[in-house]
């Protein structure tokens, strides 16, 4: 009886190793992209994943919309400077005002995929992560018209079941390399500009918001009221602005 309580006690502890060890595999496969969040591991190992394109191109994108309190304002703004940017589009959003996104195409913007909803991965979700995806990537083609080739996830967290769907759906990866803090309650315009230059270089990728969905209330005004000195100062460097498709992304991984 001893012999054989010791033999199930010793299979007992196997499987509970090979379940720990399961288990540790499995959060690392879904946390271990996510360290493509710090622009240091981007900007060295990763340069496309920062969106490094032509040295003479700054492509300029939005997150979080369409919103129809916002997006309208950004689309105007865009035109007076005759500027085309990457808009990344949440699904859920872009299914409520398909009128927007069809404007952002009209109007020779580029559409990406932003998520079918705005949320964090706590957990491991691959197949919900296909599912909301390709989802997502068929609501931009179908109602703005293009197919998309962009996929930037919610708060800039990459996780293994992201990006498998993201790979699966046809999408590249993309994060950035200059931002604006431009969701944060103290923002405004000499902020949002300050931020955007004090990493702005020829080939970089510009994340900003045309909603505040997910941001400070209003916090899209500071962004609007930054942007022209933006542009003006990319003018002064003699760089170009447009969208992701122009920029010259050279993406191997």
């Amino acid at each position: 009886m001893v012999k054989r309580h010791d033999s199930l006690s010793e299979n007992m502890g196997s499987v509970a190793r090979a379940a720990a060890c399961a288990l540790g595999a499995a959060g690392i496969w879904h946390i271990g992209p996510a360290g493509t969040w710090l622009p240091p591991i981007r900007r060295h190992f990763i340069p496309a994943l920062e969106g490094r394109g032509h040295p003479g191109h700054v492509a300029l994108t939005f997150d979080d919309g369409p919103d129809p309190d916002s997006t309208p304002h950004f689309l105007r703004l865009l035109a007076h400077h005759k500027v085309r940017a990457t808009f990344f589009l949440v699904g859920a959003s872009l299914q409520r005002h398909p009128a927007l996104g069809q404007a952002l195409t009209e109007a020779g913007h580029e559409v990406a995929v932003h998520g079918w909803h705005h949320d964090r991965p706590w957990l491991p979700a691959p197949w919900r992560d296909r599912r909301e995806i390709a989802r997502a990537a068929a609501a931009v083609q179908q109602i703005c018209g293009a197919r998309p080739q962009w996929y930037r996830p919610p708060y800039g967290i990459l996780t293994g079941g992201r990006l498998a769907a993201a790979r699966r759906a046809g999408l590249r990866p993309v994060l950035w390399s200059a931002w604006g803090r431009d969701w944060t309650t103290h923002a405004d315009a000499q902020s949002v500009k300050a931020t955007v230059l004090k990493d702005l270089a020829g080939g970089g990728t510009v994340l900003l918001h045309d909603a505040a969905g997910w941001s400070a209330p209003g916090a899209w005004h500071a962004t609007l009221d930054a942007l022209p000195g933006v542009l003006a100062e990319c003018q002064r460097r003699g760089l170009h602005v447009g969208p992701l498709r122009d920029h010259g992304v050279r993406y191997t991984q």
